[in-house]
């Protein structure tokens, strides 16, 4: 599998007068047949994201048609899981309305941050969402007390089938600490109610603290993973697996075959993959250097 990088699309900074910059984790749907809308999360400069969206051409995403003016989520009430930032994660359409699964980041006194995962709704093609809960959908448990997020929710075989992150400490790497996570899976019949425990189906690799986001599609009966790996001396670099079944994966760091060069948005980090399919064929939009500060780009699959 080949992608051929097409370069930056958007940078937010200029642009919305609630953000500075960035724009992180980039997650698309198409809303009709000629917008792709794709949600992120830009900060202020105190570096507290809120939710916005960017709408591309379908047929050329490196056209942007409109963005939006205001936040379409904003941070959460003070005390609240996600009063420190809300980033998007996994977004479906149920009857007409979007589903738009997030990460709520909330500064605590003993570790740098939790993180945990929130639902909030749209009926009116994502221009504004009302929450679901103040409360985490995903809330802590014994194994997953820090970070718990859904990154894809997808039907399945008669049930909501749910790739997400997970993880319970940090480690110390110099004068800082590092989150540790990792991808795991589970099951919901409604799409709102989880169990407590999934199953990892992903391991960190050789020196790896991280891997993240796992953005899941399914094409020709196989289940093809993207998502990202980061060591304590390089920064996230996307990678990919592939399953026949969603639950054993084989890995292959090289196969997306993207090319990384000096003075590219994406030179020293690629992160945060999302990808969809627009008339049979697959794009991937990612964040580059420093978790997407410029913005976010995008890559078409030109080799199967």
């Amino acid at each position: 599998m080949k992608f051929e990088k097409r370069g930056l699309i958007f940078n937010p900074a200029g642009k919305f007068s609630w953000a500075a910059h960035t724009a992180l984790q980039p997650t698309p749907i198409k809303i009709d047949d000629k917008t792709i809308r794709i949600f992120i999360g830009s900060r202020d400069e105190e570096g507290i994201s809120r939710i916005g969206y960017v709408d591309v051409s379908a047929k050329n995403p490196s056209e942007v048609i409109g963005y939006s003016k205001q936040p379409v989520l904003d941070i959460g009430r003070p005390g609240t899981f996600d009063d420190n930032g809300v980033v998007p994660a996994a977004i479906v359409q149920r009857d007409g309305v979007l589903f738009l699964y997030y990460a709520g980041y909330q500064l605590v006194k003993n570790v740098r941050f939790l993180v945990l995962g929130g639902l909030a709704r749209s009926t009116d093609d994502g221009q504004t969402f009302t929450r679901v809960s103040n409360t985490p959908l995903l809330e802590r448990t014994d194994d997953e007390f820090l970070f718990r997020v859904i990154h894809t929710i997808m039907f399945d075989k008669g049930k909501w089938r749910v790739w997400y992150g997970g993880g319970n400490h940090f480690v110390a790497s110099g004068s800082k600490t590092l989150p540790v996570y990792d991808i795991r899976y589970m099951e919901s019949n409604d799409g709102i109610i989880f169990p407590a425990t999934g199953q990892v189906v992903i391991n960190n690799g050789n020196n790896e603290h991280r891997v993240g986001r796992p953005y899941v599609i399914k094409r020709n009966d196989k289940y093809l993973m993207f998502f990202g790996a980061s060591t304590p001396s390089e920064p996230y670099r996307l990678t990919y697996a592939e399953s026949d079944d969603g639950l054993t994966w084989t890995r292959n760091d090289n196969f997306l075959s993207i090319q990384y060069k000096a003075g590219d948005f994406d030179s020293e980090m690629s992160a945060y993959p999302s990808v969809i399919e627009v008339e049979g064929k697959l794009i991937m939009f990612y964040n580059g250097n420093e978790y997407g500060k410029m913005g976010f780009g995008y890559a078409n699959l030109i080799e199967n």
